[in-house]
């Protein structure tokens, strides 16, 4: 399933909806204004938050936090930079690792665990030039937590 997601996603204030590859809304975003660390929430349809994600405007170490019932789901670090691709990691609370690597700035990248592809985020497939698509390949997979792992990554390479 395809998730169509707004490229500047960490706007003051700024709600929109995202919406799957046949133009259904699906997630709702809001952003949270005026506080001392930026915040945006992913909501159902019927507007319950599901994800959080969090980053300090101040911090020491570059990186970002995604919650799920006010706990820590994971955290999202900038794992080594080579000349032509970025690469993350992503540590579950669960001691899970999942890898992100690829061309963050330029939205093409893949989320992996285990070498096993679990979303693939791209530009390729659009036409519109400030929304990138979250593929979300397994089934099984959590639409949410992938979403907001490739708005971390993209936060924090644009850094």
């Amino acid at each position: 399933m395809k998730y169509l997601v707004r490229d500047r996603i960490f706007g003051i204030g700024d709600d929109y909806w995202i919406e799957d590859e046949h133009g259904r809304h699906v997630f709702l975003v809001d952003g949270k204004a005026l506080r001392l660390r930026e915040t945006f929430e992913l909501k159902d349809l019927q507007r319950r938050v599901l994800i959080v994600i969090r980053k300090k405007m101040l911090s020491l170490r570059d990186a970002m936090t995604i919650e799920r019932d006010d706990r820590p789901l994971a955290t999202v670090r900038r794992k080594r930079l080579s000349l032509l691709r970025h690469h993350y990691r992503v540590e579950m609370v669960d001691g899970t690792e999942l890898d992100v690597s690829g061309k963050i700035l330029d939205r093409e990248f893949a989320v992996e665990y285990d070498g096993e592809l679990l979303a693939d985020i791209s530009r390729r497939w659009l036409t519109l030039r400030d929304t990138y698509a979250v593929d979300v390949v397994r089934e099984d997979a959590d639409p949410p937590l992938l979403i907001a792992i490739a708005v971390c990554v993209i936060r924090l390479a644009e850094r």
